[in-house]
């Protein structure tokens, strides 16, 4: 289980998340819902140890992992797929993922055909070179990427941002197979009404705080998703 308890994160000398609380139990897939500028990307940014909490913790499983450079926060079971994706241009698909299997915990192999399971599409550029698979493959890869580190808790920013329809399906196709396989999740999207349709929690952030809570029939009930967008 991910614990989140009172953070304060900043990004340079500016405080963008305050006084946040929040929870991953295992195999739920748990979403944070919020405006541009709310403090989402923070948060799991944070969470991932790019950023350091300047008060409370950020647990895993009881131990305390707020502290931690990123790679330990790896190596404990923590992967992010950042927003923007980040894939390594000159490398190949199959490159890519190599790459990152150094950070797992267990054999390459097995992962590596769970990810080509999930997106038959990087199986066919496997010899491509990130640099030239258009926006979707290359989320695709971004989240291929983090599955290869075996991660115990996948942290997703944006995945829908900048695809076309059908790719934004397809990804969250994937997304839904891997909760259904009992993968815990935190999803950052700003798509809510997809959003809602697959998570089992959501928390609603504004202004850097967490604002409303709740499963998606309780946000939409309340109208409170709503509130915090247009405010």
């Amino acid at each position: 289980m991910l614990s989140v308890s009172a953070l304060c994160a900043s990004y340079g000398a500016i405080r963008a998340v305050d006084t946040l609380d929040l929870e991953v139990a295992p195999a739920r897939l748990v979403t944070i819902l919020g405006a541009n500028g709310a403090g989402k990307s923070t948060t799991l940014r944070s969470i991932a140890g790019l950023h350091r909490p300047i008060a409370g913790s950020i647990r895993l499983d009881g131990v305390e992992i707020g502290r931690l450079p990123t790679h330990r926060v790896v190596q404990r079971g923590v992967a992010l797929v950042p927003e923007g994706r980040m894939v390594v241009a000159p490398l190949t698909v199959a490159e890519n993922l190599s790459l990152s299997a150094f950070a797992g915990r267990g054999v390459e192999g097995d992962m590596l055909a769970r990810v080509y399971d999930l997106f038959p599409r990087l199986a066919e550029r496997r010899s491509q070179v990130a640099g030239l698979l258009s926006g979707g493959e290359q989320q695709m890869l971004a989240i291929g990427r983090a599955m290869m580190t075996r991660p115990r808790l996948l942290l997703l920013d944006e995945p829908s941002m900048g695809l076309a329809p059908a790719i934004v399906d397809q990804v969250f196709s994937a997304i839904v197979a891997l909760h259904r396989d009992g993968q815990s999740i935190l999803l950052v999207e700003q798509n809510a009404e997809i959003t809602l349709e697959i998570c089992d929690y959501a928390y609603v952030m504004r202004r850097g705080r967490i604002v409303a809570a709740g499963t998606p029939e309780s946000l939409r009930a309340a109208g409170a998703v709503l509130e915090a967008y247009l405010a």
